[in-house]
């Protein structure tokens, strides 16, 4: 009899300790390299995460579009068939309208400019707009301001970019915005673009620093152009049934390891910036510096009237005079 209760004693004391150690798996992915700025983000954030939740959840991590483009990736979350994807803001429109207004050429002045807007009142409204669309937005993150490079010719004005055939984000505002600049645009999805490069498919694309040099595009492209014609928010996207299942402690881990998580990702993307010039012309690229930015913004006036009029002046300026 002793023996039998012994026996169950066990029996019982292992079962708990399994449950005690019960590990739930999370997926996560992005499109670029493991070396990059979104690579840090996603590998900081599952760490945070396991540490905070004392290793009851594992966050794996995929790469180079493992599991698909960003657009595939933000889809496979809404429904549910992937928990998290850190992705560009590139596709998010097509989900949550509302984040466009951050896609319109110029909006922000530099990178304190766009991290106050995005840390600030403005980018915490609209992270809450994911979750009528099935996300639980954790953090803005970062891309960095992008810039153009070809394989034709150098770029300082924007007549030097007609009838370049360029690949865009699946983004309307800037599939509009390039279009009025004289481009031929286009869209698709990042895992696409370097062969799209190296076979001739497009002249070129534009992206920031980070992501041309952990893309390699060097290899395929000649010009770049320093146009920082647009800011390029990055986004830590979780699929909202499944935030809404953990346990208010395992909530706060998850919001507080991205937050760990952006800093790191725009740790690297300040470190990319301050060294991609110089890495790049050693790659045998000619970098434009010196862009004719104001000619640009005078060729998009058609095309900011038309952004004016959908997004509201008074938004775009409440971006605008945030300091």
């Amino acid at each position: 009899m002793k023996l039998n209760r012994l026996a169950a004693g066990l029996v019982l004391g292992m079962g708990m300790a399994c449950a005690a150690f019960a590990q739930t798996t999370m997926k996560i992915s992005i499109s670029t390299a493991q070396n990059s700025h979104q690579g840090v983000a996603i590998d900081t954030f599952a760490k945070e995460v396991a540490t905070r939740t004392n290793g009851r959840y594992k966050v794996e991590t995929f790469y180079n579009g493992s599991l698909g483009g960003e657009r595939e990736s933000i889809e496979a979350v809404q429904l549910g068939t992937q928990e998290l994807a850190f992705s560009s803001t590139g596709p998010v429109p097509n989900f949550v309208p509302e984040t466009k207004i951050l896609d319109v050429p110029f909006l922000f002045r530099d990178k304190a400019h766009a991290r106050a807007v995005l840390d600030g009142p403005i980018g915490q409204d609209l992270l809450a707009k994911f979750d009528a669309k099935g996300f639980k937005a954790l953090a803005w993150a970062e891309n960095g301001f992008r810039h153009m490079t070809n394989s034709k010719r150098d770029v300082k004005a924007p007549e030097d970019l007609k009838g370049l055939k360029m690949r865009t984000m699946e983004n309307p505002v800037h599939i509009a915005a390039y279009k009025g600049l004289g481009i031929i645009t286009t869209p698709m999805a990042f895992p696409e673009v370097f062969t799209a490069l190296q076979q001739g498919t497009v002249d070129g694309q534009e992206n920031p620093l980070p992501v041309i040099m952990s893309a390699k595009f060097s290899q395929v492209q000649k010009h770049l152009s320093l146009t920082g014609h647009v800011y390029s928010p990055c986004i830590f996207v979780m699929n909202k049934a499944s935030f809404d299942k953990l346990g208010a402690a395992d909530k706060t881990a998850f919001l507080e390891a991205a937050k760990v998580a952006v800093k790191a990702n725009r740790d690297r993307v300040d470190q990319d910036d301050a060294n991609g010039v110089k890495e790049l012309r050693a790659q045998g690229m000619t970098v434009i510096e010196n862009v004719d930015k104001a000619k640009f913004v005078a060729m998009l006036a058609p095309v900011n009237a038309d952004f004016e009029k959908q997004f509201g002046k008074a938004n775009l300026d409440k971006i605008r005079d945030v300091k």
